[in-house]
Protein backbone atom coordinates (compact mmCIF):
# COMPACT_ATOMS: atom_id res chain seq x y z
CA UNK A 1 0.00 0.00 0.00
CA UNK A 2 1.15 3.08 -0.68
CA UNK A 3 1.98 5.76 2.26
CA UNK A 4 2.29 9.20 1.68
CA UNK A 5 5.90 10.23 3.73
CA UNK A 6 5.91 14.23 2.72
CA UNK A 7 4.69 17.38 4.64
CA UNK A 8 1.26 16.82 5.77
CA UNK A 9 0.78 20.09 6.20
CA UNK A 10 0.98 20.06 2.37
CA UNK A 11 -2.48 17.72 2.79
CA UNK A 12 -4.33 20.22 4.71
CA UNK A 13 -3.33 23.29 2.20
CA UNK A 14 -4.74 20.63 -0.59
CA UNK A 15 -8.19 20.34 1.29
CA UNK A 16 -8.50 23.88 2.90
CA UNK A 17 -8.88 23.35 5.99
CA UNK A 18 -7.18 21.76 9.22
CA UNK A 19 -7.14 18.38 9.07
CA UNK A 20 -5.54 18.11 12.73
CA UNK A 21 -2.86 16.01 11.58
CA UNK A 22 0.49 17.13 12.91
CA UNK A 23 -0.90 17.29 16.45
CA UNK A 24 -0.34 20.21 19.19
CA UNK A 25 0.79 22.30 16.10
CA UNK A 26 -3.07 22.27 14.42
CA UNK A 27 -4.01 24.52 17.19
CA UNK A 28 -1.28 26.64 17.51
CA UNK A 29 -0.40 29.64 15.36
CA UNK A 30 2.80 27.41 13.12
CA UNK A 31 -0.58 25.79 11.44
CA UNK A 32 -0.34 26.46 7.88
CA UNK A 33 -3.65 27.17 7.73
CA UNK A 34 -4.34 29.24 10.68
CA UNK A 35 -5.57 33.19 10.60
CA UNK A 36 -1.83 33.65 11.50
CA UNK A 37 0.17 31.95 8.47
CA UNK A 38 -2.83 32.32 6.08
CA UNK A 39 -1.82 30.00 3.48
CA UNK A 40 -5.01 28.74 2.99
CA UNK A 41 -4.66 27.62 -1.09
CA UNK A 42 -3.35 24.52 -2.27
CA UNK A 43 0.24 23.97 -2.09
CA UNK A 44 2.78 24.28 -5.25
CA UNK A 45 3.85 27.16 -7.48
CA UNK A 46 0.50 27.84 -8.87
CA UNK A 47 -1.61 27.19 -5.62
CA UNK A 48 -2.63 30.38 -4.99
CA UNK A 49 -3.97 31.51 -9.12
CA UNK A 50 -5.58 28.03 -9.33
CA UNK A 51 -9.12 28.77 -8.44
CA UNK A 52 -11.31 26.16 -10.30
CA UNK A 53 -14.84 25.85 -9.89
CA UNK A 54 -15.38 22.04 -8.41
CA UNK A 55 -18.65 20.28 -9.00
CA UNK A 56 -19.91 16.63 -9.72
CA UNK A 57 -17.40 14.32 -9.59
CA UNK A 58 -14.82 16.56 -8.52
CA UNK A 59 -16.73 17.92 -5.02
CA UNK A 60 -16.95 13.82 -4.77
CA UNK A 61 -13.25 12.97 -5.08
CA UNK A 62 -12.37 16.18 -2.80
CA UNK A 63 -14.38 14.52 0.04
CA UNK A 64 -13.14 11.33 0.01
CA UNK A 65 -9.35 12.82 -0.43
CA UNK A 66 -10.61 14.62 2.87
CA UNK A 67 -12.20 11.47 4.75
CA UNK A 68 -9.13 9.48 3.68
CA UNK A 69 -6.50 11.89 4.88
CA UNK A 70 -8.14 12.84 8.21
CA UNK A 71 -8.23 9.50 9.11
CA UNK A 72 -5.28 8.56 7.51
CA UNK A 73 -5.64 5.79 5.51
CA UNK A 74 -4.52 4.92 2.40
CA UNK A 75 -6.99 4.45 -0.79
CA UNK A 76 -7.59 0.31 -0.12
CA UNK A 77 -7.72 0.79 3.04
CA UNK A 78 -10.74 3.02 2.66
CA UNK A 79 -12.78 1.70 0.01
CA UNK A 80 -12.64 -1.42 1.66
CA UNK A 81 -14.10 -0.13 5.26
CA UNK A 82 -17.07 1.43 2.42
CA UNK A 83 -17.27 -1.84 1.48
CA UNK A 84 -17.99 -3.12 4.39
CA UNK A 85 -20.30 -0.23 6.00
CA UNK A 86 -22.79 -0.86 3.13
CA UNK A 87 -23.00 -4.39 3.28
CA UNK A 88 -24.10 -3.50 7.11
CA UNK A 89 -27.48 -2.40 7.97
CA UNK A 90 -28.48 1.54 8.67
CA UNK A 91 -27.45 4.24 6.90
CA UNK A 92 -24.33 3.61 4.79
CA UNK A 93 -22.74 6.93 5.25
CA UNK A 94 -23.21 7.23 8.65
CA UNK A 95 -21.97 3.17 8.77
CA UNK A 96 -18.64 4.34 7.07
CA UNK A 97 -17.84 7.06 9.39
CA UNK A 98 -18.72 4.90 12.69
CA UNK A 99 -16.45 2.02 11.83
CA UNK A 100 -13.70 4.98 11.12
CA UNK A 101 -14.58 6.34 14.33
CA UNK A 102 -14.13 2.91 15.91
CA UNK A 103 -10.75 2.14 14.58
CA UNK A 104 -8.45 1.74 17.38
CA UNK A 105 -5.85 4.42 16.21
CA UNK A 106 -8.55 6.56 16.11
CA UNK A 107 -10.13 5.77 19.91
CA UNK A 108 -6.30 5.94 21.01
CA UNK A 109 -6.25 10.28 19.47
CA UNK A 110 -9.72 10.50 20.68
CA UNK A 111 -9.14 9.39 24.59
CA UNK A 112 -6.50 11.69 24.61
CA UNK A 113 -3.22 9.33 24.59
CA UNK A 114 -1.67 10.62 21.51
CA UNK A 115 -1.56 14.11 19.98
CA UNK A 116 -2.25 12.93 16.56
CA UNK A 117 -4.31 9.66 14.54
CA UNK A 118 -0.39 8.94 13.25
CA UNK A 119 1.12 8.89 16.82
CA UNK A 120 -1.53 6.93 17.78
CA UNK A 121 -1.08 3.82 14.91
CA UNK A 122 2.70 4.31 15.93
CA UNK A 123 1.31 3.59 19.84
CA UNK A 124 -0.58 0.78 18.51
CA UNK A 125 1.77 -0.92 16.60
CA UNK A 126 4.72 -0.96 18.81
CA UNK A 127 2.28 -2.77 21.56
CA UNK A 128 1.56 0.32 23.95
CA UNK A 129 -2.43 0.04 23.74
CA UNK A 130 -4.65 -2.81 25.31
CA UNK A 131 -8.02 -4.12 24.79
CA UNK A 132 -9.85 -5.91 27.54
CA UNK A 133 -6.18 -6.15 29.27
CA UNK A 134 -5.02 -8.05 26.04
CA UNK A 135 -2.17 -6.31 23.66
CA UNK A 136 -3.66 -5.37 20.11
CA UNK A 137 -0.70 -4.10 17.58
CA UNK A 138 -3.58 -3.69 14.53
CA UNK A 139 -4.87 -0.17 14.27
CA UNK A 140 -7.62 -1.15 12.35
CA UNK A 141 -9.04 -3.21 15.17
CA UNK A 142 -12.68 -2.37 15.58
CA UNK A 143 -13.44 -1.40 19.32
CA UNK A 144 -17.38 -1.86 20.53
CA UNK A 145 -18.97 -0.83 23.93
CA UNK A 146 -18.19 -2.36 26.85
CA UNK A 147 -14.36 -2.54 25.74
CA UNK A 148 -11.69 -0.70 27.74
CA UNK A 149 -8.90 0.32 26.49
CA UNK A 150 -5.88 1.18 27.98
CA UNK A 151 -2.06 2.15 28.20
CA UNK A 152 -0.06 -1.36 29.17
CA UNK A 153 1.75 -1.09 32.59
CA UNK A 154 5.03 -0.72 31.28
CA UNK A 155 4.33 2.44 29.08
CA UNK A 156 2.38 4.28 31.57
CA UNK A 157 5.42 6.21 32.79
CA UNK A 158 6.71 7.10 28.50
CA UNK A 159 7.14 10.42 28.07
CA UNK A 160 5.62 10.84 25.24
CA UNK A 161 2.25 9.80 26.48
CA UNK A 162 2.37 11.95 29.48
CA UNK A 163 3.24 15.10 27.02
CA UNK A 164 0.24 13.53 25.12
CA UNK A 165 -1.81 13.49 27.80
CA UNK A 166 -1.03 16.89 29.31
CA UNK A 167 -1.27 18.48 25.95
CA UNK A 168 -5.03 17.10 24.90
CA UNK A 169 -6.37 17.82 27.84
CA UNK A 170 -8.16 21.05 26.68
CA UNK A 171 -10.06 18.85 24.22
CA UNK A 172 -13.44 17.43 25.01
CA UNK A 173 -13.86 13.67 25.67
CA UNK A 174 -16.93 12.52 23.05
CA UNK A 175 -19.35 11.17 24.96
CA UNK A 176 -19.26 7.67 23.52
CA UNK A 177 -15.98 7.53 25.86
CA UNK A 178 -16.05 7.40 29.36
CA UNK A 179 -12.35 8.35 29.99
CA UNK A 180 -9.72 8.13 33.17
CA UNK A 181 -7.41 10.71 32.66
CA UNK A 182 -5.25 10.00 35.32
CA UNK A 183 -5.36 6.81 35.15
CA UNK A 184 -4.50 6.55 31.80
CA UNK A 185 -7.39 4.07 30.27
CA UNK A 186 -10.97 4.49 28.94
CA UNK A 187 -14.00 2.45 28.18
CA UNK A 188 -16.33 2.05 25.15
CA UNK A 189 -19.86 2.86 26.76
CA UNK A 190 -22.02 3.07 23.32
CA UNK A 191 -21.41 3.89 19.61
CA UNK A 192 -20.50 7.20 18.41
CA UNK A 193 -23.43 9.39 17.32
CA UNK A 194 -23.39 11.30 13.96
CA UNK A 195 -22.70 14.41 15.62
CA UNK A 196 -19.67 14.21 17.29
CA UNK A 197 -18.20 11.55 15.43
CA UNK A 198 -15.39 13.85 13.30
CA UNK A 199 -13.83 16.97 14.49
CA UNK A 200 -14.43 18.76 10.37
CA UNK A 201 -17.15 19.34 7.96
CA UNK A 202 -18.36 16.48 6.27
CA UNK A 203 -20.46 15.24 3.55
CA UNK A 204 -20.18 11.61 3.68
CA UNK A 205 -23.29 10.99 0.90
CA UNK A 206 -21.12 11.97 -1.46
CA UNK A 207 -18.41 9.70 -0.74
CA UNK A 208 -21.78 7.04 -1.20
CA UNK A 209 -22.13 8.66 -4.19
CA UNK A 210 -18.60 8.54 -5.61
CA UNK A 211 -17.97 4.72 -4.82
CA UNK A 212 -21.67 3.67 -5.99
CA UNK A 213 -21.08 4.83 -9.56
Amino acid sequence: MARYIGPVCRQCRREGMKLFLKGERCYGPKCAVSEEKKRNFPPGQHGQARKPKIVGYGLQLREKQKTKRYFGLGETQFRNLFEKAAAAKGITGDVMLQLLERRLDNAVYRIGFATSRAFARQLVRHGHIKVNGKKVNIPSFTVKPGDEVTVRDKSKENSAILAAREATAHLPSPSWLEVDRENLKARIISLPKREELVQIQMNEQLIVELYSK
